[in-house]
C-alpha cells in the first residue's frame, strides 16, 4: 500500500469519526412548518459552526402537532418541540418530558412566532367567499384539520368560534354558528399539510382553512396561482411555542446545543428566515421590514374569548366536549 493511498484511508477514516462524533438534534414539529425549519436549519447550522467551530447535523420529524407530542410521550427521543399550540407542550409538561416552567425559558411566553388563520379558495374564489359567514352557506364544502389531532384545526375551531363571539353572538349562538360550518366539512385532515393534500391534490372542497404561512407554502410546491388567500374581517393569533424536551438533552448530552438551537429563532436571522416563510416575527423591525406580506388584520387571543388554550382543550377538545357534540366523524 502507497503512503498516498495510506494517507488518504486515513483522512477517510478521520472525517467519517467526525461526522459519527456530531452532535445530533432532533426537532419534532407540526406539519406545515416542514419548509421553514428546512432553511432555519441549514442557517442554524452554519452559524453555530462558525461560533464553535463544531458541525452538527439536525433531523426533523413531522406531523399533526397533538400526535407528534403523543409520539415525544411515547419516547421519540427529539431534543426539542417547536409546535403550534400551547397545549400540546403543557401535556409533555405534565409527564416531566419538558421542564414545567418551560414558557419562561424563553422571551414571549417561548413563542417566538405567531401566525393567524385564513381561507385558501379556488383561483379566481368561484364562490364569492369573504368571511367566516360564508362558511355556513348551503353548497359550500369546507376542508379543516381535526382539532383533535392538530392546531392547526383547533386555531381553524376557536377562530370560527371567536368570530362569532366578536360579532356578539352568545356562546350557545357561536356553537349553533360552529356546528352549522362543520356541517360543510365532508372530511378531516390529520394535519395541516394533509388537509392542503385533500384540497389541492385529491380536489375537495371550496375553501380550506389554515395557517397564514400555509399560502406561501403552497405556491412554492404546487406552483403560483392555484388558489387564492382570502382573509377574514377578524381572526385568531396562533403562537408558535417551543420547548427543551429535558427527559432527552439529560440522556444525550445536548441541553446546550438544544438551548442555542431555539434561542437562535429570536436572532435577527431566525426572525428573517420565519418572515420569508410567512411566520410573523416577534421582532417589529423585521416585522415592518415585510409589512406587505402580513396584511393588517382585526386579531383577537385566545384568551379573549376561551380563557387559555389549556382551558380551550378540556371544554371543547377532550372526548365528550363540544367539539363532540357538534360534530360526527363521517
Amino acid at each position: 500500500m502507497t503512503s498516498k493511498i495510506k494517507y488518504a484511508l486515513a483522512a477517510l477514516t478521520l472525517a467519517a469519526s467526525g461526522l459519527a462524533s456530531a452532535q445530533t438534534l432532533l426537532n419534532a414539529s407540526y406539519d406545515v412548518a416542514r419548509e421553514f425549519y428546512k432553511d432555519y436549519n441549514a442557517a442554524f447550522i452554519a452559524h453555530y459552526k462558525k461560533r464553535t467551530g463544531k458541525d452538527i447535523r439536525i433531523d426533523q420529524s413531522h406531523g399533526g402537532s397533538s400526535a407528534q407530542a403523543r409520539a415525544v410521550n411515547d419516547g421519540l427521543a427529539a431534543d426539542v418541540v417547536t409546535m403550534n399550540t400551547t397545549t400540546d407542550i403543557e401535556f409533555l409538561a405534565s409527564s416531566g418530558a419538558v421542564a414545567k416552567d418551560w414558557t419562561k425559558k424563553f422571551p414571549n411566553d417561548a413563542s417566538p412566532t405567531t401566525s393567524t388563520m385564513l381561507f385558501l379558495v379556488r383561483k379566481g374564489n368561484p364562490k364569492n367567499i369573504r368571511d367566516w359567514d360564508d362558511l355556513i352557506k348551503p353548497g359550500i364544502q369546507v376542508v379543516v384539520v381535526n382539532p383533535k389531532t392538530g392546531g392547526n384545526g383547533r386555531y381553524a375551531y376557536l377562530g370560527a368560534w371567536g368570530a362569532a363571539r366578536r360579532k356578539g353572538l352568545t356562546d350557545a349562538q357561536a356553537a349553533e354558528f360552529v356546528g352549522k360550518l362543520y356541517k360543510n366539512v365532508p372530511v378531516l385532515g390529520k394535519g395541516g399539510r394533509d388537509a392542503t393534500s385533500i384540497f389541492l391534490q385529491r380536489n375537495v372542497g371550496d375553501v380550506l382553512i389554515t395557517f397564514e404561512s400555509e399560502v406561501l407554502s403552497i405556491n412554492r410546491e404546487f406552483g403560483e396561482g392555484k388558489v387564492d388567500a382570502v382573509y377574514p374581517s377578524v381572526s385568531i393569533v396562533a403562537e408558535n411555542p417551543v420547548a427543551v424536551v429535558e427527559r432527552t438533552v439529560q440522556k444525550k448530552g445536548t441541553a446546550a446545543l438544544a438551548k442555542a438551537y431555539l434561542d437562535y429563532l429570536y436572532s435577527e436571522e431566525g426572525q428573517e428566515i420565519a418572515a420569508r416563510h410567512a411566520l410573523r416575527p416577534r421582532s417589529p423591525a423585521v416585522l415592518r421590514k415585510y409589512a406587505s406580506t402580513f396584511k393588517p388584520l382585526q386579531l383577537f387571543t385566545v384568551r379573549d374569548y376561551f380563557g387559555s388554550l389549556t382551558e380551550a382543550q378540556k371544554v371543547h377538545f377532550n372526548d365528550g366536549g363540544q367539539f363532540d357534540k357538534l360534530y360526527t366523524v363521517r
